[in-house]
């Protein structure tokens, strides 16, 4: 299946695509950009034939925000977006986030062209997006880095798609695949809070594919586990979240639907991520009013990352899910919310005062 990925997004655009699991419910028709506008075309015919150029032009904490578009295609790079760029707009090509593809293959293992090391998790992202107010629309973020392609990689095979650590961060109905850490929704730094939406966007992935420490919101996504030929289980997991201490909120699944390729409760749902560069972290993460496919094993659907650091000492919450994976046989494997405290786990209360603009 992966090859079969990485084939459909070297093919080009719109139907070649065709591997885009979050369907054709994502079409419609494109936004309209506001203000300055740059345009990316691989053929020439814009402003720019690369992503990364746009961004470079685009003004450091400009009055104006600035949006670069993007026409519809595959654009192999990778992609900084420096904290100076705020504000700023990567805007898709059509109503469809398959038609406009970023993608690269790094891995944190893949050793750096100039011999200095190998880039590691963060430096593996296809995307880098530090700066406050950015805001990406209908496109396909992808890390199509494969396992079996590199079998000499065998401790540093976490493959970013997008790393996102800015505050006020809208993912509108785009796309995030890859394999291991495909969604890395983080800050800046561990003293600062970053306020995420992701809105109607699918993401994909094995191994802890929504990971870091930002307050983010997944409202009406789908997250898809994928099958992989392994003889163990899990497979993996969905969400790793990293959750500083102070920070009231970490990340929340708000009427999101998890579906699979793989067996059923072949995944888990979570497990709590303390870095050894944050010993401190209170991994916070609650899901509710979601669909749970068969894929999730609902008898045990959280564990440990590492046993001094169990589940139950963070705070995993749930809340009125349904379906096969939402199944709860023993109370004290997936504790669930009041219908009071659900009050405080709203997408309201995690994005504060933040209206993203969203349709």
């Amino acid at each position: 299946m992966s090859t079969t990925r990485r084939g459909a997004l070297l093919a080009g655009a719109g139907a070649a695509l065709s591997l885009a699991l979050a369907g054709r419910a994502h079409a419609g028709a494109p936004d309209r950009p506001t203000g300055p506008v740059l345009r990316v075309a691989p053929d020439g015919s814009g402003d720019f034939t690369t992503v990364q150029a746009a961004v470079d032009a685009v003004p450091d904490r400009p009055g104006t925000p600035w949006t670069i578009a993007l026409a519809p295609g595959v654009y192999r790079e990778t992609v900084q977006i420096p904290e100076a760029k705020t504000g700023l707009t990567l805007l898709g090509g059509t109503g469809d986030p398959r038609d406009t593809v970023i993608v690269y293959d790094n891995a944190a293992g893949t050793p750096k062209p100039d011999g200095s090391g190998t880039y590691g998790t963060s430096g593996s992202a296809t995307v880098t997006a530090r700066p406050d107010g950015f805001t990406a629309r209908r496109i396909t973020f992808a890390n199509d880095w494969l396992r079996a392609d590199h079998p000499e990689i065998t401790g540093g095979t976490q493959a970013v798609a997008v790393k996102v650590t800015g505050d006020r961060s809208l993912f509108d109905r785009c796309r995030f695949l890859g394999h291991q850490d495909t969604l890395y929704a983080d800050t800046r730094h561990v003293s600062l809070t970053a306020r995420q939406f992701f809105h109607r966007c699918h993401v994909e992935g094995d191994v802890d594919f929504v990971f870091g420490r930002a307050t983010a919101v997944l409202h009406g996504c789908e997250l898809r586990t994928l099958d992989r030929d392994v003889d163990f289980r899990p497979y993996g997991f969905v969400f790793a979240p990293s959750t500083a201490a102070g920070t009231g909120h970490g990340f929340l699944a708000h009427r999101c639907r998890f579906t699979t390729t793989a067996p059923a409760g072949a995944y888990k749902l979570a497990r709590p991520w303390v870095p050894s560069s944050d010993p401190t972290a209170r991994p916070r993460l609650v899901v509710r009013d979601s669909l749970l496919g068969a894929g999730i094993d609902a008898a045990e659907p959280y564990a440990n990352m590492r046993e001094h650091h169990p589940w139950q000492g963070f705070f995993f919450r749930e809340y009125a899910n349904r379906g096969p994976g939402a199944a709860v046989t023993d109370p004290a494997a997936r504790p669930q919310l009041t219908a009071a405290e659900a009050a405080g786990h709203t997408p309201a209360v995690y994005l504060g005062g933040w209206r993203p603009a969203v349709r």
